[in-house]
């Protein structure tokens, strides 16, 4: 894999020219690729600009043909075993093609709104990269591989559901599967990942070693906090997340840098509840909810967890929403999914989040760890000892993994997986005896301040990806309690989400589709897919409350604006004012689906379209229309 990269521009060619090996020169006309050992690196005459890269991304084919990203700047995150991690810090999307002369007008207005998406996609962040380690596998995975996986280029052996760009990578894999030996461009496909990583070098009791958390972002049914819930006919669900927490210790004698003498890892993950459901953004601030047929969720969960199962072994499901009010019907939908499933496999608990930690009883969590701790006990954790290089011991393996869930999969599981993780890394220490027999990882301060800072950070991460906002209850997590000022800050992020998940989060929905391949640019396409066709009425509306709200405001402040000469008068003006206000909020909640902002490119059903299927459930009238057994009786 070439590390480093100088990237010539000329009028015909992009030249790639690695510091060892034959440069890949990109022909701008016909977008072929060509691997050139001599003379490769055009003269100084031809040259356009010259610039150092970090690697290229991927090729992605619009209106106007393919335009190639590159990586021109990243930072270290930290290093594994002797392998450095890279935060990508920004990119440049390079057309090939030398002007947009063959496009219409609207064409080339379109051209620019989705360059606009893949900028503002690529510009929200979260992608890290190694060159000589696999960030998608958990070290339990990479210690299956065998001696002739291990000679695969990097690209072949990743995890494909964190293969964030291998769509855009499919341009050059494609062009080294299909031609012979001698144009391999393997060493040009860099898997990048989206998610979060953290390396640290930690001290406990007069010890070092390397603690972490590498969390990947699922490809598969990508996007946005309410254009993406639920799961698919092919098993994959909304928001799933795999995060690994890793320790590395050289013993008590061990010196920076710490390779990893002995390692543990244990790994959780998170996903949307696995049923047909999806919440319709409608203004208002808890959308309506629509839970779908049970049959056809039946089959889909079934798909979920056979994948679940094959890469993880049996699942500890950990349902975290209210068993009362708006949630219960997916509280429900879960419970007999997994009732009808009646796999020995599966293990589900539903633990009331918001119920048992009320009036900021957060404390209260561990309650959860007691129950699951006979299943955290059998599940155990992934201990690999290299201690004796001639004789390298697989000692320990996590046999089970925990899936937790709330709605959004983000605030209240962050908090859950940190409680969990902390109770397994007090075990994996003792193990390896940095703690002693009877000690905690909580009695140490210093450290824990890093522990929890680190998981808040993750969370930030995760929920910034999903929802447009840091996470809800970080507070907690970065302090061990739950403060006043936490809360504020949650009703800041709350409505912040709310104003982004109504009327921002259908472009970032497009930019997931787009980079994804979820939705691909037609060549002849002649239809723009960002017109509106919204009805005028609608168009309008908004213009008209601004217009009234500034008015009423002006001459609630300004009562001699208007020249108004008596109160009855001016009573009157201000109630006509706020009569047009009060219309015009009516009017745009009775018909909120339409003032939203949907996304363009990939279709997303609304709510007459949810409402023709049934099953649509609105606050106050959310009774499932069939009754499981109850998620209790589960336990």
């Amino acid at each position: 894999m070439h590390q480093k990269l100088k990237l010539y521009i000329t009028k015909d060619t992009y030249v790639l020219e690695p510091e060892n090996g034959a440069s890949l020169i990109v022909r701008r006309k016909t977008g072929a690729f060509e691997l050139e050992t001599d003379n490769a690196v055009p003269p100084v005459t031809e040259q356009e600009t010259a610039l150092s890269i970090s690697g290229v991304m991927g090729f992605i084919q619009l209106q106007a043909g393919y335009y190639m990203v590159v990586i021109t700047d990243s930072e270290s995150a930290g290093s594994i075993r002797g392998h450095d991690i890279y935060r990508v810090g920004s990119f440049q999307i390079l057309p090939l093609a030398r002007s947009l002369a063959g496009l219409t007008e609207i064409q080339k207005q379109d051209e620019h709104t989705y360059v606009t998406l893949l900028e503002n996609h690529l510009k929200a962040g979260g992608f890290y990269f190694s060159y000589t380690y696999d960030l998608t596998q958990s070290l339990q995975r990479q210690a299956d591989f065998n001696s002739e996986s291990l000679t695969q280029p990097l690209w072949k052996r990743v995890d494909e559901r964190f293969f964030w760009n291998r769509f855009i990578s499919s341009k050059l894999i494609d062009a080294t599967l299909t031609q012979d030996s001698k144009q391999n461009f393997s060493d040009f496909i860099l898997p990048v990942m989206q998610g979060f990583v953290s390396i640290e070098n930690v001290r406990v009791n007069d010890k070092k070693f390397v603690w972490g958390l590498v969390t990947r972002r699922s490809r598969f049914r990508p996007g946005t906090r309410f254009f993406s819930r639920g799961i698919d006919a092919e098993g994959h669900v909304s928001n799933y997340v795999e995060t690994e927490q890793l320790v590395l210790y050289d013993g008590p004698d061990g010196t920076t840098p710490i390779v990893g003498k002995k390692q543990l890892s244990y790994v959780q993950t998170r996903g949307s509840i696995p049923v047909y459901w999806s919440q319709i953004i409608n203004l208002k601030y808890t959308p309506r909810l629509w839970v779908g047929e049970s049959r056809k969720s039946l089959a889909a969960a079934r798909a979920h967890f056979d994948e679940q199962i094959r890469i993880y072994g049996p699942q500890i499901l950990v349902n975290l929403i209210n068993k009362k009010g708006y949630e219960l019907p997916m509280g429900q939908a879960y419970a007999r999914t997994v009732e009808q499933l009646n796999d020995p496999r599966l293990y589900y608990t539903h633990f009331d989040f918001h119920n048992e930690c009320k009036n900021m009883r957060w404390d209260r969590i561990q309650l959860l760890v007691d129950q699951l701790q006979e299943q955290l006990v059998k599940q155990g954790y992934f201990y690999y000892d290299a201690s004796d290089k001639s004789n390298t011991i697989i000692r320990k393996t996590q046999e089970s993994v925990i899936r937790s869930n709330c709605m959004d999969c983000l605030d209240r599981t962050n908090v859950v997986q940190s409680t969990i993780a902390r109770w397994v890394l007090t075990q994996q220490l003792r193990q390896v005896e940095i703690l002693g027999p009877n000690e905690s990882i909580e009695g140490h301060k210093e450290f824990m301040f890093t522990y929890r800072n680190v998981w808040a950070d993750n969370a930030d991460a995760v929920s910034t990806m999903y929802s447009g906002t840091g996470a809800l209850k970080t507070d907690f997590t970065r302090t061990g309690q739950r403060t006043k000022q936490g809360a504020l800050q949650d009703l800041s992020n709350s409505l912040t989400r709310y104003v982004k998940n109504n009327f921002l989060d259908g472009k970032r929905q497009d930019g997931f589709d787009l980079i994804l391949g979820n939705y691909q640019v037609p060549q002849e396409q002649k239809a723009s897919p960002f017109t509106t066709g919204k009805p005028l009425r609608v168009r309008v509306v908004p213009s008209i409350l601004i217009f009234g709200l500034f008015m009423l405001l002006l001459n609630l402040f300004r009562p001699g604006y208007s020249g108004v000469q008596s109160w009855i008068s001016y009573l009157m003006l201000l109630a006509f004012w706020l009569s047009v206000v009060v219309s015009g909020v009516r009017f745009a909640i009775r018909h909120g689906n339409q003032f939203v902002e949907w996304p363009h490119l990939v279709h997303q059903p609304d709510y007459d379209q949810f409402e023709s299927m049934g099953g649509v459930l609105e606050k106050g009238t959310n009774f499932p229309p069939e009754s499981g057994l109850s998620p209790q009786k589960l336990e």
